[in-house]
């Protein structure tokens, strides 16, 4: 009601609601209000009055039931259709009693609304309704003649759903078998209604004009029309008969109504439909009365004959029937000639308008009641129906509807067979009838059918076949009245009048090839008419499949197609049966028209009459047509070589024509399609008497050179049929074309593997099909060809594959492996047994070895491996089929092909992705057997067998591996070794394929889990687990292998990941199965062997995360691991990390036991002190154990060790000629001492400081002496362990707290520093630089990282005095500028060039040593900045000279790596590649020069800045920082700090460069760039800020948006703060900081002068200028005042340094003023912005004093000498 948002009338404050109002007069009342409407008829007025008496409505109708059906009265649509589907659901939920209280009002609103305009209130009224019937059953009785009649009309709704449900509820309300007495029960009113809605109502009537719109008036009153001529049609059909004779005089009234018998006229074909439907009810249940009312019945319903709707026409002539067969005298009623007839012959000439299916069936038995006087004269009156019917086919929608064009012909047929039966008394007469009829109309129906290629699929040609039979049939009975006669006469006319017909259609040059087939086929049906398909069984859809090399023309006619393939030999038998009338004349006719062909073939080369002929020849290849063709083909074509050929066949025409005409056709070549010609050759070959002769024919044109498409149409129509075969079964047995098929695949073979034109593809593609066809095809288990000619086929095609795989040239074999592919696929899946001859398994086996390798190696497209891999598996499928049934346990192919995998992996030829292929491929394989095997699984298991290599091969295949490995291990402690087993070189071999042993264990570890997976594995089977178990120990020491690699090379990562992509991985296995057997195994190996074994077994152990009891088995007695190898050794150091602190300290003790007895000469042996130590180390390694006590005693051991026998100790010796165990022995001593410093809490004794640190310098001496054999690996580790233990003794000295002190003899840290210490860098720092100085290449001192590790660590704790008093050889530079004292120099010129070298541990030594020494270098030039300043050009001064040659250096280096990057994008550097070491150092060498410019004072800052800015490389740097920064420079490591909400980033996080920290190193330049960055910023912010103005817009935005999104702020707060916490004191100046606001605030006041400023930071500081703002000031001029606050801001925005710095320049400046120092009067500030000289060069003429940096601007940019002010000459 209105729009929700519209002003209200005031005082209205809800919206009206019609469900709301019905429920207030409810309230009010308490009653049902009247209900009003419009009634059903003009004496009901429409009003409803309410039952009387409010108390008795009250105590009827439930107060929910009233509100429903208040609301049902409504007229909104929805509230209606709502509050009946609420209705129904009531009635269903309520108690009976209270659904009864609704009767009374019941079928007042059904009445109504059963009627109503929308469908879904009529449905769901329906459907309410058989919800009321359900619960109140029978007390509806009293109610239902009221109801009845509108539910009689429901029944009938146009809706259906709606009549559906209206169905529904009559028969739940009353059983089928008294529907009947419900009905006549009520008949009387259900008649009332009927007839008043047939005669009274209106549209006006039944709905109101006022509220409801005309058309939907009209669309109702249409409905009900219909409906209630529907509902008395059902009426009449359901009634008991004895109530009829009371309905007829009901009905009589209605009848009589002229205003009924319209509504066969009416405008809606509903309306008209209903009313046809009623009159055939009537003519059906009362045809006494339609007699009686014939002259109203007979020309509504005839005269609507032409009724063309859809909705109408089927009831209309369904009325008709009836009408014509009640009414006798019908005709009487209207007139036939002009009224009825000639609407009928329009309706046939238009081809039924659309509804043939609908009329024509009709026609017969209408015209079989015409009387005869109609018809007369009978001749004019068939004509004109047949030429209409005739006329109608052509009708382009009757041609173009098969059903339509069907229903056509077929009642043409019909009707012709009733009018040629017709009996005329005039035999002349008769005769002109029969004449007309096949003259004018059946000949000319076959002719249009025959040029209409549309129509050739219907009927005509079987109705024909079917009305000759019946001519027939009554032509051979004899009958008195001479009928036989009449039908001879008539078949003989019909053939001659077709001869004439088809005659006309060959006889022609340019005949059409469609007519000419459908001819054929007619042929073909006349003749046998039982063997053709019926048309009306087939699919009126054509499927055409196209076979390689076959042509169109099988398609071109459906039913060709399909007749053709009835079996030959029937056709002969019916033959035999068909009767001599049709026999002869058909055989006339073929021969006639067989005749005419071949004189065209001759003499015109028609192509379409050989067709014809050969379709012909197809049905009727009987001798008689041979020799006709033969006597007209003889003249012109008989080659003196054909008719010697002839002569021995001369008996047989059909051979005869064979030799002389066929086999000229099949040799020319321009001929694309012979599969017609080949059928030709099958109806010769029929006419053959023996097998014999057929086999010398088909041997003879086998001989001829004939096209191979000949051969392959022979073979599939042999294969389309068993009579074809039979007659060519010997032929294809035979030796002459095995022999030619052979040589045909030897050829193809050969001509696939070279260089071929495109034209002769297709050719080929011929020969392959018919390769294909031989091979696969079987009829009754037999190969088409000999057993022997298959063998020797495929023997070609594996020949031929071999060599496929060997050639080089890709594009050549595709087309060649193609086609063997598909014949090798079809023969292995359609040829039982075949997979068991040794040739087919040699092409299987060659098919799977292209499919397991890679693309490259074999030339072949993804499309095609595809293709071999599908050919391979139906193979390997068919094989194990075969097998099974054979209960064999093994093939060749299957040994070959285990075989063949074996070789590949254990090789060492395949990269990655060749064993990725292999191992994809051998997983098909493995998958097929296992489907095809699953219950014994015997196949599998052999097959893994015959793959898996025995042991020795195994240890082979492990010893290949490179000894790379120990390196690690033994650098980080975690395997000790006294044997020089790795020999010198550990470098690992080529780099390009995978080891063997990789391969092996990767390929068997998928099969093992393949075999797991599949639960092939039956678990009781304890060899096979066994087995399992090995192959995935092999996995894991492969992986080990990689892991323990320092850099494993790419091709190993890309092995790995391989794995992870193909799920080869132990979590996979863990899955699978049980691991604790694999742990025993692993566990056993490594106790044998040790090493990587051992390692694997660590690494498994931490995998499963516990140590499994068997393990521990080896601790359960003191004695376990005793007498020690190399492999216990080895498994005890591995395990010692995961055993318990008792464990730990059980093992303690025996070592200690064991070292306390040790002889002097097991010192060095692995069960003797080494392996002692060894094992203690391990333990003490992981953690402190509780037995601090035995360590001071072990040192004590030791010494005695020393004292008795000096000799074992490696002091200041040469390594050279000492054995390996000596020197595993001296490591773990070595080892031993650093830990003793950690754990011990006991004080060591004075001799026993002095025996570690003397030996610590004597084992640094043999390190020092033996650098030339580090590449040796145990004295490289030796010279690691000793550098170690030096930085163990600096870290611990160092970091003493002062309670250690206490403890420590008194004289021993002053004899540190003044000894020791001194003398363990004089021996380092040369080494350094002797080391890096021999190596070049990053590729020769791989294996020295680690001494250089060392080395490094070691020489950070260098002090800043000792690295001054250095002794390293002088080092000097021609030509380079510089102040500083030579040992400095030397210094720096040694240790800068090392900035460059290769690796990270050298740089950071080298940057802590370096960082040491920058603060100390400006100093030196300090002297030297007197000699500057007053020169008139800027001067410029360099920071130290061997840092900026160095910088020079990296930036063309680095300038190459990120040129190509843009700036602000991440360039991404790989952790330790020869790109990292670069950035690296170019990072390093700008920290050290940023650290040097900070410790240098303002006035040499600004000499270095101007040399920066001249050499440009700042602006490179930063360009770079911009490039090497992350966009989100988010730290992720451990923070130091006490964590707080904001996000950590690089720039709030400090970086500690550790050499032997390589933990995240990754993130290490990123971070290091972000670091430098900060500094730079920091230090230099008006350089920075120089050049970000000058950057490009893009660049420029990068800059802005990262500075202040990471950066500003972290450097606002420090400046804050560093304001806040300053020391600095200024006379008569007060500086105070706001964080908060970023503010600094300055107060400077001298005598009665206050002057206040505000220094405000930007948001984007230091890019953005600061700004300073007054506060308040007291005795100074504004001008002065804008002077200074200009000065101010000047100073902070181009001095590089800090605020306080800018301030106290700027207090300078103004006590200067105040002091009587003059301005400068360029500047107009006393001391210079950037140089902070003051004013001095003065004017000769004004005496003014200006800057001499400000006069040379001056000079330079006014081009003049003059004084600014005086304008004289300035001298």
């Amino acid at each position: 009601m209105g729009g929700k948002n519209k002003q209200r009338t005031k005082g209205n404050l809800r919206p009206s609601s019609s469900g709301r109002a019905a429920e207030l007069l409810a309230k009010e009342r308490g009653t049902v209000p009247g209900f009003i409407g419009f009634g059903t008829s003009q004496s009901d007025l429409g009003y409803v009055p309410a039952v009387q008496g409010a108390e008795e409505i009250d105590s009827l109708v439930d107060a929910d039931f009233r509100m429903v059906l208040r609301k049902l009265s409504k007229r909104d649509i929805i509230t209606k259709l709502k509050a009946m589907q609420e209705f129904g659901t009531m009635c269903k939920e309520r108690e009976a009693e209270v659904v009864k209280g609704v009767l009374p009002y019941w079928p007042r609103i059904y009445c109504k609304i059963s009627l109503d305009h929308d469908r879904r209130v009529r449905e769901a009224t329906q459907q309410s309704f058989e919800q009321l019937i359900l619960k109140v059953k029978k007390h509806l009785a009293p109610y239902l003649k009221s109801i009845m009649g509108y539910w009689l009309i429901a029944q009938c709704d146009t809706y259906s759903p709606a009549a559906s449900a209206a169905k529904v509820a009559f028969e739940k309300a009353f059983p089928s078998s008294k529907q009947p007495e419900a009905l006549a029960f009520c008949k009387d009113e259900i008649l009332n209604v009927l007839q008043d809605h047939l005669l009274k109502e209106t549209p006006d009537t039944l709905s109101d004009p006022q509220t409801v719109p005309e058309e939907e008036r009209e669309a109702k009153f249409f409905r009900i029309l219909t409906c209630s001529l529907l509902a008395l049609k059902k009426l009449l059909s359901m009634l008991p008969k004895k109530e009829m004779q009371s309905l007829e005089e009901k009905l009589m009234s209605l009848l009589s109504q002229n205003k009924f018998w319209k509504y066969g006229k009416h405008s809606t074909p509903q309306v008209r439909s209903a009313f046809f439907e009623l009159a055939s009810a009537f003519c059906q249940y009362l045809p006494e009365l339609v007699k009686g009312e014939a002259p109203r019945v007979c020309p509504a319903v005839l005269l609507s004959i032409d009724d063309s709707d859809a909705v109408v026409c089927p009831f209309l002539w369904e009325a008709v029937l009836y009408v014509i067969a009640t009414v006798e005298d019908c005709w009487s009623h209207v007139n036939a000639k002009k009224g009825v007839l000639p609407k009928l012959w329009t309706v046939l000439r238009e081809g039924g308008r659309g509804l043939a299916t609908v009329i024509y069936p009709n026609l017969l038995p209408f015209i079989s009641k015409v009387p005869p006087g109609i018809t007369e004269p009978k001749l004019e009156y068939f004509r004109t129906f047949f030429s209409s019917i005739i006329q109608g086919l052509s009708s382009e929608r009757a041609i173009a509807s098969p059903s339509e064009s069907s229903a056509i012909i077929t009642a043409f047929m019909e009707c012709l067979r009733f009018a040629i039966l017709q009996k005329v008394n005039e035999e002349d007469d008769q005769r002109q009838i029969h004449q007309m009829l096949i003259n004018d109309q059946l000949v000319p129906i076959i002719d249009a059918v025959l040029q209409e290629p549309r129509l050739q699929n219907g009927p005509l040609f079987y109705q024909i076949a079917e009305t000759l039979s019946s001519w027939e049939a009554k032509a051979e009975v004899s009958s008195d009245d001479g009928t036989e006669e009449v039908f001879q006469k008539l078949l003989t006319n019909f053939w001659d009048r077709l001869l004439k017909l088809c005659v006309l259609h060959v006889d022609k040059l340019d005949a059409d090839e469609k007519p000419l087939f459908a001819l054929s086929g007619m042929l073909e049906v006349l003749q046998n008419p039982k063997t053709a398909t019926k048309p009306n069984n087939r699919k009126s859809v054509k499927i055409k499949f196209k076979d390689e090399g076959e042509s169109e023309r099988n398609t071109e006619n459906g039913k060709l197609t399909e007749v053709r393939k009835n079996s030959d030999s029937e056709i002969q038998a019916d033959l035999q049966h068909s009767s001599l009338l049709r026999k002869e004349p058909l055989e006339n006719l073929v021969c006639n028209l067989s005749e005419l062909s071949i004189v065209y073939v001759n003499e015109q080369k028609s192509e379409q009459h050989l067709k014809f002929l050969s379709a012909l020849l197809s049905s009727f290849s009987s001798d008689r047509v041979f020799q006709v063709l033969l006597e007209q083909g003889n003249d012109t074509s008989s080659t003196a070589e054909a008719q010697k050929e002839t002569k021995v066949h001369r008996e047989n025409p059909s051979v005869q024509f064979l030799y002389m005409n066929v086999i000229t056709w099949l040799k020319e070549d321009w001929r694309k399609d012979t599969q017609f010609l080949v059928d030709i050759l099958y109806s010769v070959l029929n006419c053959c008497s023996s097998n014999d002769e057929r086999k010398v024919i088909l041997d003879d044109l086998t001989k001829m050179d004939l096209k191979w498409i000949i051969f392959l149409q022979i073979i599939q129509k042999a294969c389309s049929s068993t009579t074809k075969l039979s007659l060519v079964s010997d032929w294809l047995k035979g030796s002459t074309l095995g022999e030619r098929l052979v040589m045909l695949a030897d050829d193809l073979c050969h001509l696939g593997l070279k260089p071929v034109p495109a034209s002769t593809q297709s050719a080929s593609s011929e020969r392959w099909t018919v390769l294909s066809l031989v091979l696969s095809q079987r009829f009754k288990n037999e190969s088409l060809i000999g057993e022997t000619y298959v063998e020797k086929i495929i023997d070609k095609l594996q020949a031929a594959l071999s060599k496929a795989r060997d050639l080089s040239e890709a594009g050549n074999t595709e087309p060649s492996v193609s086609f063997i592919c598909d014949v090798a696929s079809s023969f292995f899946s359609s040829v039982k047994g075949c997979l068991l001859m040794p040739s087919s398994e040699d092409l299987l086996l060659t098919i799977f070895q292209l499919c397991a390798q890679r693309q490259d190696a074999t030339h072949l497209t993804d499309l095609l491996v595809c293709k071999l891999k599908h050919t391979w598996m139906s193979g390997v499928k068919s094989l194990v089929h075969q097998l099974r049934s054979m209960q064999k346990q093994s093939s060749t192919f299957l040994l070959k092909s285990a075989l063949w995998i074996k070789n590949q992996i254990q090789s060492s030829t395949l990269d990655v992705k060749s064993l990725q292929v292999l191992i994809s491929a051998v997983s098909d394989l493995l998958s097929a057997l296992l489907e095809a095997d699953r219950q014994s699984g015997c196949l599998v298991g052999s097959y893994v067998e015959h793959v898996t290599p025995n042991r020795t091969e195994w240890v082979k295949l492990r010893e290949s591996l490179s000894a790379e490995w120990m390196h690690k291990p033994l650098l980080e402690g975690r395997l000790s070794m006294n044997c020089e087993h790795l020999g010198s070189c550990v470098k690992l071999c080529g780099t390009t394929k995978l080891p063997g042993h990789l391969c092996t264990s990767a390929l068997l570890s998928k099969m093992a889990l393949l075999v797991l997976e599949n639960g092939m594995d039956h678990g009781n089977d304890d060899a096979e687990r066994k087995k399992i178990d090995n192959i995935i120990a092999e996995l894991l020491y492969s992986l080990q292998w990689i892991e323990e690699l320092e850099n494993p090379p790419y091709l190993l990562l890309e092995y790995l990941h391989m794995l992870e992509e193909m799920h080869i991985t132990y979590e996979k296995f863990s899955t699978l199965s049980n691991t604790t057997d694999l742990q025993q195994t692993i566990f056993d190996r490594s106790e044998e062997h040790g090493r990587l074994w051992s390692l694997t077994m660590a690494k498994l152990i931490r995998a499963e995360n516990a140590v499994s009891c068997e393990m521990k088995h080896l601790f359960k007695t003191s004695e376990g691991f005793l007498p020690l190898t190399e492999g216990r050794l080895h498994t005890l150091q591995c395990l010692s990390a995961f055993l318990t602190e008792e464990e730990k300290k059980e093992l303690v003790f025996h070592c200690v036991a064991k070292l306390m007895t040790c002889a002097q000469t097991e010192l060095s042996s692995t069960d003797g002190a080494f392996g002692c130590l060894s094992i203690l180390n391990s333990c003490l390694n992981d953690s402190s154990i509780d037995c601090d006590h035995l360590l001071p005693g072990i040192l004590k051991i030791i010494m005695s060790w020393k004292n008795d026998n000096e000799d074992s100790f490696l002091f200041s010796c040469n390594l050279k000629e000492t054995s390996a165990q000596l020197l595993g022995f001296n490591i773990e001593m070595i080892r031993y001492l650093p830990l003793l410093l950690k754990y011990s809490t006991a004080p060591l004794a004075d001799n026993e400081w002095d025996f570690i640190m003397c030996s610590m310098l004597a084992w640094l001496e043999t390190t020092c002496e033996n650098h030339s054999l580090y590449h040796i690996p145990l004295v490289q580790i030796f010279a690691c362990v000793s550098c170690d233990l030096a930085s163990a003794l600096s870290a611990y000295f160092e970091s003493a707290a002062p309670e250690t002190t206490e403890n420590l003899p008194v004289n021993l840290i002053s004899e540190w520093k003044e000894f020791f210490s001194e003398g363990i860098h004089n021996l380092l720092l040369p080494l350094l630089v002797k080391v890096t100085g021999e190596t070049k290449t990053a590729a020769e001192g791989s294996f020295q990282n680690s001494v250089l590790t060392s080395l490094g660590e070691a020489l950070t704790y260098i002090s800043k005095d000792q690295l001054l008093n250095h002794k390293l050889p002088a080092k000097f530079v021609a030509g380079q500028k510089t102040n500083l004292p030579d040992k400095l120099q030397t210094l720096l010129n040694t240790l800068s060039p090392l900035l460059l070298f290769w690796a990270r541990p050298v740089q950071i030594s080298v940057y802590h040593m370096l960082y040491k020494l920058m603060p100390e270098l400006p100093k030196f030039d300090d002297e030297d900045l007197k000699s500057y300043g007053d020169e008139e050009e800027e001067s410029a001064l360099s920071p130290p000279a061997a840092l900026m040659s160095v910088l020079a250096t990296q930036e063309v280096l680095l300038e190459n790596i990120l040129e190509c990057i843009p700036v602000g994008e991440f360039a991404v550097i790989q952790p330790l590649s020869d790109e990292f070491c670069l950035v690296l150092g170019y990072l390093l060498t700008w920290k050290l020069t940023l650290t040097f410019f900070k410790a240098a004072s303002s006035q040499l800052r600004v000499l270095y800045s101007q040399y920066l800015r001249r050499t440009k490389s700042l602006n490179k740097l930063l360009y770079h920082l911009f490039r090497l920064m992350p966009e989100n420079p988010v730290f992720s490591g451990p923070t130091s700090e006490v964590p707080n909400k904001d996000t950590k980033t690089f720039f709030t996080e400090e970086l500690h460069l550790d050499v032997k920290g390589t933990g995240a190193l990754s993130s290490q330049i990123p971070h290091l760039a972000c670091t430098v960055y900060h500094i730079t910023l920091k230090d230099l912010p008006a350089m920075v800020r120089l050049w970000w103005n000058s950057c490009e817009k893009r660049v420029f935005n990068v800059v802005d948006k990262f500075t202040s999104k990471y950066v500003s702020s972290v450097l606002s707060s420090q400046e804050i703060s560093s304001v806040q916490t300053s020391t600095q004191l200024f006379n008569g100046m007060t500086v105070k900081a706001r964080s908060a606001a970023r503010e600094v605030i300055a107060t400077y006041s001298v005598d009665d002068i206050f002057i206040e400023l505000i220094i405000q930071l930007p948001t984007n500081y230091p890019l953005g200028s600061i700004t300073v703002e007054s506060g308040k000031r007291v005795g100074v001029a504004v001008q002065q005042w804008r002077n200074w606050m200009l000065q101010l801001s000047t100073y902070l925005t181009h001095q590089n340094g800090s605020i306080m710095e800018g301030l106290s320049l700027w207090k300078n400046n103004v006590d200067k003023r105040f002091e009587g120092v003059e301005d400068c009067m360029i500047c107009f500030s006393v001391i210079h912005g950037s140089n902070y000289s003051l004013p001095k060069k003065a004017c000769r003429t004004c005496k003014k004093k200006f800057h001499s940096a400000c006069l040379y601007k001056w000079f330079t940019s006014s081009n003049k000498s003059t004084c600014p002010l005086c304008r004289e000459t300035f001298f």
